[in-house]
């Protein structure tokens, strides 16, 4: 019996118990709240229901506990259920009922903890988005793998994701990144305010060699040349370290091509005809504060030029028009102005501005024998993803930084990520991967059978009732639980820290209770009931690391 299908159970007796008493059946919430208590010893789950409805009834919630339990204790599949405190009500589920889970899961396989949640909600996805002007830092190697992570949580409780990388190819830094480029192609020294790094050099070397006489153009074509292919090669550069980094994009989208298409003009004509914008010393405004922005945002300078919160407003208005219910953007700590700003745009068009979500996130340091390291080379001072990855590979790189809260600053110690023990968490979750998959292989070897999901019994089921049996299958349970909670508060750190629980549950599981015959004893039932919860911990396993975009690997 899955938790969900437990919460039916009780607010189903609870409708008989209501009606029997004559009591209003209105005030039973629509879906009961059903939780692991987090002492084991007070049962295997508990409802507070009585709690909550006692009062709106005029009933003391005791005494409508004792009625639940009594009903409840009553029903197949409870082995028992006590009143705890004012009104708890703990239940105990009986070995075959609670057993039914592991069927669940090999039934399910790689759909387990699946949900609906979001089903039919069309979703835009932007994060990353790094300026092509340079190699990824860490920062956005905590977005690529932080952003990924999330919309396979959103895809997975049925949501309709678009991945979306915002290429800034249009302004000032891509000016300095083309006079950085002619520099290097020419041997000078890196102009003021440009881009330092073995890459200017490197980016330089393959300009000219693709265009050997790029250097002899008049300078308008020389720094377009420059300029269109220095932003290709950069782009391309940044595709392929995500692309390795197990981070794809189902759209690039180009703010140059707002400005060349006339949206970001149409825009603000829109904008200035609806009266939201207004001008001031020459220069045009867009009135924010009357939507909760701190201060009204200038979108049109002075001089005629569009400010850069221009094109931000287009591209909303563009995600939009593309049929997005929902546009969801992760940017770093500098950026925290946008939330204001961007819902402002998205009211000022008579839009929801529920429609815009903004994350914040914080930044990360590396740490080795507890102090910050500086190991950047091709890049000056900005330590990348991909040194990130050459020092502890992509699982680890991942893995670090998705276990995290992003709104929380993130030190990643080297020396910890790249340990082959226990201590590494990413370690830890693969190799009780790895062991299961050791297991099974081994039961294989020895010829005992296993049926198939769709032929498990209960009685075979009814068998796992050891203390470390119950919490592993309840540790199970929690999964589609902590999947919906991660979609719905955007947080895939919470996928990586079960896990580890998980990890732990099957490992106490392992020490107590033997799972495969030794010598000459022969293969029993219980034997293949554990087998079975084996099987169904790895599908758990390998569902939850494939939502993190690391690997479960079947040897260590």
């Amino acid at each position: 019996m899955t938790p969900a299908a437990l919460a039916d159970l009780v607010r189903s007796v609870a409708l008989d118990v209501l009606t029997t008493r004559g009591l209003d059946t209105a005030v039973l919430p629509a879906a009961v709240t059903v939780e692991r208590p987090r002492n084991p010893e007070h049962g295997d789950y508990a409802t507070n229901l009585a709690l909550q409805i006692g009062k709106k009834l005029g009933v003391a919630p005791r005494e409508l506990a004792e009625d639940l339990a009594k009903a409840l204790a009553a029903q197949e599949g409870i082995s028992a259920a006590e009143i705890a405190g004012p009104g708890f009500v703990n239940l105990r589920l009986a070995a075959d009922a609670q057993g039914q889970l592991v069927k669940e899961v090999l039934v399910a396989g790689e759909g387990y903890g699946h949900g609906t949640a979001l089903t039919g909600q069309k979703i835009n996805l932007e994060f990353v988005s790094a300026n092509p002007t340079g190699p990824m830092h860490l920062g956005h190697a905590r977005w690529a793998a932080v952003g990924d992570a999330l919309a396979r949580v959103l895809l997975a409780a049925g949501g309709q994701v678009t991945r979306e990388f915002y290429i800034n190819d249009a302004g000032a830094q891509i000016g300095r990144l083309t006079a950085s480029l002619v520099a290097a192609a020419k041997g000078e020294p890196t102009p003021e305010n440009g881009y330092a790094g073995e890459y200017i050099t490197d980016v330089a070397a393959e300009i000219l060699k693709r265009e050997p006489e790029v250097l002899a153009l008049p300078e308008a074509e020389r720094e377009a040349r420059f300029r269109d292919l220095g932003v290709e090669l950069m782009l391309a550069s940044i595709r392929q370290t995500l692309h390795e980094f197990h981070t794809e994009f189902d759209v690039y989208f180009s703010e140059k091509s707002l400005h060349a298409s006339g949206e970001v003009q149409t825009t603000l004509d829109a904008l200035k005809e609806s009266g939201h914008l207004y001008k001031e010393a020459g220069a045009w405004w867009l009135r924010s504060t009357d939507y909760g922005d701190d201060k009204d945002r200038v979108v049109m300078k002075g001089n005629g030029e569009a400010a850069y919160i221009a094109a931000d407003i287009a591209y909303l208005r563009n995600k939009r028009s593309r049929g997005f219910d929902l546009c969801i953007y992760l940017l770093g700590a500098d950026h925290h102005g946008y939330i204001g700003r961007l819902r402002a745009a998205a009211a000022a068009f008579g839009d929801d501005p529920n429609c815009v979500e903004v994350l914040i996130g914080q930044i990360v340091n590396l740490l080795k024998d507890g102090v910050p390291v500086r190991m950047a080379k091709r890049a000056g001072n900005v330590i990348t993803l991909d040194d990130l990855v050459e020092a502890i590979g992509v699982d680890s790189a991942r893995y670090a930084l998705i276990r995290s809260s992003v709104d929380s600053t993130l030190d990643i110690d080297l020396d910890l990520w790249t340990k082959s023990t226990s201590e590494n968490p990413v370690f830890y979750v693969q190799y009780a991967h790895a062991r299961l998959s050791s297991l099974l292989r081994n039961a294989a070897e020895l010829g005992i059978t296993v049926p198939a999901a769709a032929e498990i019994s209960s009685e075979l089921l009814g068998l796992l009732e050891h203390e470390k049996e119950g919490k592993l299958i309840r540790t199970i349970g929690d999964f589609p639980k902590v999947l919906a909670s991660a979609a719905e508060l955007r947080e895939p750190h919470r996928v990586a820290r079960y896990l580890e629980e998980l990890a732990g549950a099957y490992h106490k599981f392992y020490d107590n209770c033997r799972v495969l015959p030794q010598g000459d004893e022969e293969a029993g039932p219980l034997n293949s009931a554990r087998l079975l919860l084996c099987a169904a911990t790895r599908q758990v396993l390998a569902n939850g690391l494939g939502l993190l975009g690391v690997s479960a690997p079947e040897r260590m």
